[in-house]
C-alpha cells in the first residue's frame, strides 16, 4: 500500500472512532440518565453542554490544526476524544454528568475539524471528490456502537466499563493509526503555488448554508419518528423505520457521492441534493399513508446525503494555509444547525401540527439549492497538485 492510500485508510479509520465514541455515548444514554437520577428535560439542557463544547473545540481546532499540522493534530485530538468518552460514563450525578459532556464535546469538537483538514489534504493529493465517504464512514462507526452497545447492555456492563474500554481501544487505534497520516504542510505549500485566497464571506456563506441543511438532518433525525407515530398513527416499531430509512439510505448516499459529484461536480450535488431532500421531506410530511411518509424519508436521505461533505471540501479547499479554520467555521456553523432542528421544530409544534411544521426545513432545502452556486469555481482555480 502506498503512502496516499495508507493516508485515506487511516482518515476512514479516524472518521469512524469518532462516529463510534459518539455513538457509543448515545446508546447509553438512558443508562447513564438513570444512574444519575435526571430527568428528561433536565438531560435536555445538559446535552447542549456536549453541542457548546463540541463548538468550542472546533474553534480552537481549527486555528490550531492549521498552525501546528493534521499530523500532530490528528492523533492528539483521537486520544482526546477518546479519554474524554470515558467521562459521562464514570457520571454520578447531573454537575458531573455536565462538566463531563462539555469536555467530550471539546474533544468531539477536535477530533472533528482536524480529521476534516487530513480529509482535505488527502482529497488534495487524489485530485477528485473522497470526501463523501469519509462521512460516510463515520456512519458505519456510529452502527458498529449501536451493536456494539446492544451486547454491552445485554451483557449489563456499567457504562463506566464499556466506555472505559472504548477510551483504551481508541487511544490505542489513534496513536497506531499517526505514522500514516501525510505532513499538511507539504500539500499545503503546493497549493500555495495555484491557489487564489478566497474572501471570508464566502466562508461564512458555506457555514450558512451548512447551518440550514444540517437543521434538516437534524429535524429528520429526531422527528421523523415521532411523525410516524402521532401523525399517522404508526405503531412503534413501524415508526422506528423512518429513522431507519432516512439514516440508511444518508449512508447509502455518502457511500455513492464522490462518484456522482467528479461527474457533476459539488455545486450540482448541492444544489440537486437540496432539492430532491426538500422533495423527499415534504412527501413526508404530506403523505396520509405511511408507506408513502417512510419513501419520503428515504429520498429526503439520499438527497441531503451528498451535501454537508460538499460544504466542507469547499470550505477546506479554499484558501491555503487556513484549511482547518475554514472547516472550523462551516463545520461550527452547522453543528448548531444539528443542536437547533429539533429544538426549533419543537417550539413550532406549539403553534402548527407536525407535519406542518416540517415545511420549514423544506423552505431552509430550497434557500441551499437556489444559493449552491456559491461552490462555483474556475477551473484554474480547482487545480490542484499533490
Amino acid at each position: 500500500m502506498n503512502a496516499l492510500k495508507a493516508a485515506r485508510v487511516a482518515t476512514f479509520t479516524y472518521f469512524a472512532l469518532n462516529g463510534f465514541l459518539l455513538g457509543l455515548w448515545l446508546v447509553h444514554i438512558p443508562t447513564v440518565e438513570d444512574r444519575t437520577g435526571i430527568s428528561h428535560a433536565e438531560l435536555g439542557r445538559l446535552l447542549l453542554l456536549l453541542g457548546l463544547g463540541a463548538f468550542i473545540g472546533m474553534r480552537l481546532g481549527g486555528k490550531f490544526t492549521d498552525r501546528v499540522g493534521v499530523k500532530l493534530v490528528v492523533p492528539l485530538a483521537g486520544v482526546v476524544c477518546s479519554v474524554t468518552a470515558f467521562l459521562p460514563g464514570a457520571a454520578v450525578n447531573q454537575w458531573t454528568l455536565g462538566a463531563a459532556l462539555l469536555i467530550f464535546g471539546i474533544g468531539n469538537g477536535l477530533i472533528d475539524v482536524s480529521m476534516n483538514a487530513h480529509a482535505v489534504v488527502v482529497e488534495r493529493h487524489y485530485q477528485r471528490p473522497v470526501m463523501s465517504a469519509f462521512h460516510a464512514t463515520w456512519s458505519l462507526g456510529g452502527v458498529a456502537a449501536a451493536l456494539t452497545g446492544a451486547r454491552t447492555l445485554s451483557w449489563e456492563l456499567s457504562p463506566a466499563t464499556t466506555l472505559g474500554a472504548a477510551a483504551v481501544l481508541g487511544v490505542v487505534i489513534s496513536l497506531v493509526t499517526a505514522r500514516f497520516l501525510l505532513d499538511e504542510k507539504e500539500s499545503q505549500h503546493a497549493t500555495e503555488q495555484t491557489g487564489k485566497r478566497k474572501a471570508p464571506r464566502r466562508i461564512w456563506i458555506m457555514a450558512v448554508l451548512a447551518l440550514l441543511v444540517m437543521l434538516s438532518e437534524g429535524a429528520a433525525n429526531d422527528w421523523s419518528v415521532l411523525h410516524l407515530q402521532d401523525v399517522l398513527d404508526a405503531s412503534p416499531q413501524i415508526a422506528a423505520l423512518a429513522y431507519g430509512a432516512f439514516a440508511t439510505t444518508m449512508t447509502v448516499g455518502r457511500l455513492l457521492a464522490d462518484r456522482v459529484t467528479a461527474k457533476i461536480g459539488p455545486m450540482a450535488v448541492l444544489r440537486w441534493g437540496s432539492a430532491i431532500g426538500a422533495a423527499g421531506i415534504a412527501t413526508a410530511a404530506l403523505s396520509p399513508w405511511i408507506w408513502l411518509a417512510l419513501v419520503g424519508w428515504a429520498i429526503a436521505g439520499i438527497g441531503l446525503s451528498g451535501t454537508v461533505p460538499q460544504l466542507f471540501s469547499a470550505a477546506g479547499h479554499a484558501e491555503p494555509g487556513a484549511a482547518a479554520a475554514n472547516v472550523s467555521r462551516v463545520a461550527g456553523l452547522g453543528y448548531l444547525g444539528v443542536l437547533a432542528g429539533p429544538a426549533v421544530i419543537g417550539w413550532l409544534t406549539h403553534l402548527v401540527p407536525l407535519n406542518i411544521a416540517f415545511l420549514l426545513p423544506v423552505a431552509l432545502c430550497l434557500i441551499a439549492a437556489l444559493s449552491a452556486g456559491v461552490l462555483r469555481t474556475d477551473a484554474a482555480e480547482e487545480k490542484v497538485t499533490a
